[in-house]
């Protein structure tokens, strides 16, 4: 039943995709200017055109290891922070200013002020790991804080090793939460990187492509990087949790028991 569920489910999904596309297709039809609104079928032969320059994949990769460096920082220092801030209530003092002025400052004011600072070099990665960070952190430590105080009791009267607890209690408890973050994060770090491209315009990147189909007004240039950025984005996310669910149980199912 699983299996036929799962069919059903991806011929719907082709079924939906194919009803936008004809939308799309007969309004471009009803427009008649591709300098509005361009054909799907023109798009897609766009895309094929850039696919076979090797310019192509050189800016694809430009711009997903500066974004994709971003966000796995900013998991790994919003991991750590709310684990000291979960630790200690002084740390999580000092640190609630910084994030609420991180989440509350528009976008574009951190994307000029990295281009002082910084320059265009770094900017998506820089601002990619800005809007991921107070994500993670927020959600990690509500994660960590939300951790059923009963467990962690019967826990310390039976003497069950930290590691035990950490694979037992914590991360079962934290991981919906992180795995929430994740997902809200990796969506807004690939928007909020690009427009740090197509502000500071760092050289072959996707941001500076989309800058250029703009100034020459060539629509179906910046569609065909638009569909570009969502299949990264979204390739990038079912690699990410394939991984991140592997990792899971690798840590749940195999962390020792406070004897071995």
């Amino acid at each position: 039943m699983t299996s036929i569920s799962a069919g059903k489910s991806k011929i719907q999904i082709v079924l939906v995709l194919l009803f936008w596309l004809a939308v799309w297709q007969l309004a471009a039809y009803a427009i008649g200017q591709d300098l509005f609104l361009v054909s799907p079928v023109k798009v897609i032969r766009i895309l094929f055109g850039q696919i076979q320059e090797a310019a192509f994949w050189s800016t694809v990769a430009y711009s997903f290891v500066r974004i994709v460096s971003g966000f796995l920082l900013a998991i790994i220092a919003g991991v750590v922070l709310a684990v000291i801030s979960a630790a200690s209530s002084a740390i999580r003092a000092i640190l609630a200013p910084f994030f609420s002025v991180v989440k509350s400052i528009p976008v574009a004011s951190f994307i000029i002020l990295v281009l002082i600072w910084a320059g265009s070099g770094s900017l998506s990665v820089v601002i990619s790991f800005l809007m991921v960070l107070p994500i993670l952190y927020t959600n990690v430590l509500q994660g960590i804080m939300q951790t059923d105080r009963k467990l962690l009791e019967m826990a310390r009267v039976f003497h069950i090793s930290f590691l035990k607890k950490l694979g037992a209690i914590y991360i079962p408890g934290v991981l919906p939460y992180f795995s929430a973050g994740c997902k809200l994060g990796l969506g807004l770090c690939w928007k909020s990187g690009i427009a740090a491209e197509v502000i500071g315009l760092p050289n072959g990147s996707i941001g500076e492509q989309l800058y250029q189909a703009k100034i020459f007004l060539s629509t179906g240039e910046l569609f065909s990087w638009t569909i570009v950025i969502i299949l990264i984005s979204f390739l990038f996310e079912k690699v990410f949790f394939l991984i991140m669910g592997h990792i899971e149980r690798w840590v749940v199912f195999r962390v020792p028991d406070s004897k071995e």
